[in-house]
């Protein structure tokens, strides 16, 4: 059995770098999601014209890893205090959000940002919304630092 869970942490080559560190981790895709407009492009997105956030959909086995520690993990990742950027990267589709799949990840999510809250001095700026359709990234996001051997910052698990 699978199960699924949607992040968007900053750019999606970071984020779909580290859950694939993740033991129980499947599969990571990096895609669009969050926004008004169907099968946006990578282009239209940075153009701040569909309101989609860069997100990986995580494809994990809930027996080796569980959801709770996805969500903890997300939290460490990157700078959820952050509105609307992470790092040098600025704008709408950057922003930090969990995107969650049915009442009980929202339950989950939302009770692991109040207990991360006391990690960080400001605010966590992270949305916890609904999730709509995850529109997959073209080809040439996905696995972006394993095909151009180039490090990433974002911690291991």
């Amino acid at each position: 059995m699978t199960e699924k869970a949607i992040f968007a942490a900053g750019c999606f080559w970071g984020v779909e770098a580290g859950f694939l560190q993740v033991p129980g981790v499947l599969d990571v895709t990096s895609g669009y999601t969050g926004g008004h407009t169907d099968r946006p492009t990578y282009r239209e997105v940075c153009a701040h014209g569909t309101g989609h956030a860069e997100a990986v959909e995580v494809l994990f086995d809930p027996s080796k890893v569980r959801y709770e520690d996805l969500v903890a993990y997300f939290w460490r990742m990157h700078d959820p205090t952050q509105v609307n950027r992470q790092g040098p990267d600025i704008g709408s589709q950057y922003r930090s959000a969990i995107f969650v799949l049915s009442p009980e990840p929202r339950a989950i999510a939302e009770a692991s940002k109040v207990a991360a809250q006391a990690s960080f001095a400001k605010p966590i700026a992270t949305e916890i919304v609904d999730a709509t359709t995850f529109w997959p990234a073209e080809a040439y996001h996905q696995r972006y630092f394993e095909r151009n051997a180039i490090a990433c910052h974002v911690p291991a698990p």
